[in-house]
């Protein structure tokens, strides 16, 4: 069997040995060991695979992932997504739907401090979700836009998926992040248009609430809003501006959360705890997948297989949107059988000559993977945010799958709108970076 051929049987073998149930990165990282030194010799092999470990546990710069997650968790433990939900509820609870608009609106607030897709899912489906069910909502709305929201965070900074994707093509992280903004916000007030027109033609699946508010007391409410948006404009502005970098930005956002949740005396040295411990734990996972991934990659380079389908896909007889829909597709699929996370570090690197010889911005594309993830997070058989979803309300697929298929519609529309436009990403990093 010659270089070419191993490479593809490589590539072949990843499903089954993760069907297997080992580990994605350490499946990763063994057969790329394995590959590499049935071309170079073990020592090569070897020696390469301790470097690519030392270089990315020894990475500055990747410092940022547990950091961004940190931030996340502290959000998390401190029941700001509570606060910011309940002040929501009030400004727009009295609307057809309302309960899940507030959703949609505090889960995009939320997100906009916490770096964890995982932990935005998790929190509205602990706190919007039994609330909406109090409120007679139909069961197929609610855990519907709990799933999809869930997944927002993909787009909307700190994104700990642009981060990898930026360290991963050497782009800017704060590009990115500011690429991300404009296309994140517009899928939440498609959701929130979707939301309303459903509730309109149907009132009995999310009926308005009863209760009204003073205006004095949506003001009091005012500073929970102004709390998430300051240090929203602290990171990511500071980062944007080149005031700080990203890992300093990460530390100054923990700073940040940490300050607010202590001074409102709202959470534990438990619960701190807790938080560092799952922001380690998730971080190092990441971080694994990265190292066994660049593992994987040096292989699949002596083996030309990269260069190939970069000239292949450049190549094919195709307009160059219709290939750009095959590779979303093929990241799709991909997604399908392992962690959308973990196909994006294998696949980046297989795709990204292809995007840059086909002419397309790196930063845009990011983007267009990003929306994609965000599908795959929520359709079989992965699905994470779905099982998420399931394992704290105790919903049926069946059900959550029913409220879903409105919002899955919405990613698609967003993702031909920039198809169409790209500039809806890159209009924003443009005009405030120069990009």
């Amino acid at each position: 069997m010659d270089e070419l051929g191993l490479g593809i049987f490589a590539c072949a073998l990843l499903i089954p040995v993760f069907l297997t149930g080992i580990e994605i990165a350490f499946g990763i990282g063994i057969i790329g060991l394995v590959g590499y030194t049935i071309i170079s010799g073990p020592s090569a092999a070897f020696n390469l695979f301790a470097q690519d470990l030392f270089d990315t546990f020894s990475s500055y710069g990747l410092t940022v992932i547990p950091l961004f997650m940190l931030m996340g968790y502290i959000a998390f433990y401190a029941g700001i997504a509570q606060r910011v939900y309940d002040a929501t509820y009030k400004l727009i609870g009295h609307i057809p739907g309302g309960l899940a608009m507030a959703t949609v609106v505090a889960a995009t607030l939320f997100k906009a401090m916490c770096g964890s897709t995982f932990a935005t899912a998790a929190t509205f489906s602990s706190v919007a979700v039994p609330l909406m069910s109090k409120y007679n909502y139909s069961k197929k709305l609610s855990s519907g836009v709990v799933a999809s929201v869930g997944t927002i965070g993909i787009l909307i900074p700190p994104s700990i998926f642009m981060i990898i994707y930026g360290i991963m093509t050497q782009q800017s992280i704060g590009e990115l992040f500011l690429a991300g903004i404009v296309p994140g916000i517009l899928l939440s007030v498609i959701f929130i248009a979707v939301i309303y027109v459903r509730c309109k033609l149907n009132p009995s699946l999310g009926p308005k609430s009863e209760v009204t508010y003073s205006l004095k007391q949506k003001l009091n409410n005012l500073p929970e809003f102004l709390s998430v948006v300051a240090i929203f404009l602290l990171v990511v502005g500071g980062l944007m501006s080149g005031i700080f970098v990203p890992t300093e930005a990460g530390s100054i956002g923990v700073f940040a959360v940490l300050m607010l949740a202590l001074l409102r005396r709202s959470i534990s040295f438990s619960n701190f705890c807790r938080a560092v411990d799952e922001s380690l734990r998730g971080g190092i996972m990441v971080l694994m997948l990265i190292a066994t991934s660049a593992i994987f990659a040096h292989f699949l380079a002596i083996t030309e297989i990269t260069r190939l389908a970069g000239s292949w896909l450049c190549e094919l007889p195709l307009p160059k949107t219709a290939i750009i829909v095959i590779i979303c597709l093929f990241y799709l699929i991909g997604g399908s059988f392992i962690d959308d996370l973990a196909f994006m570090i294998l696949a980046t690197p297989i795709v990204f000559p292809a995007i840059l010889g086909l002419g397309y911005d790196p930063i845009w594309f990011g983007v267009m993977i990003g929306i994609t993830i965000m599908v795959g997070s929520i359709i079989p058989p992965i699905a994470a945010s779905v099982f998420i979803v399931k394992s704290i309300t105790g919903e049926s697929f069946a059900t959550i799958y029913s409220g879903v298929v409105p919002f899955l519609l919405s990613f698609v529309a967003v993702g031909a709108l920039l198809l169409i436009f790209p500039e809806i990403a890159t209009w924003l990093p443009h005009m405030l970076m120069g990009m």
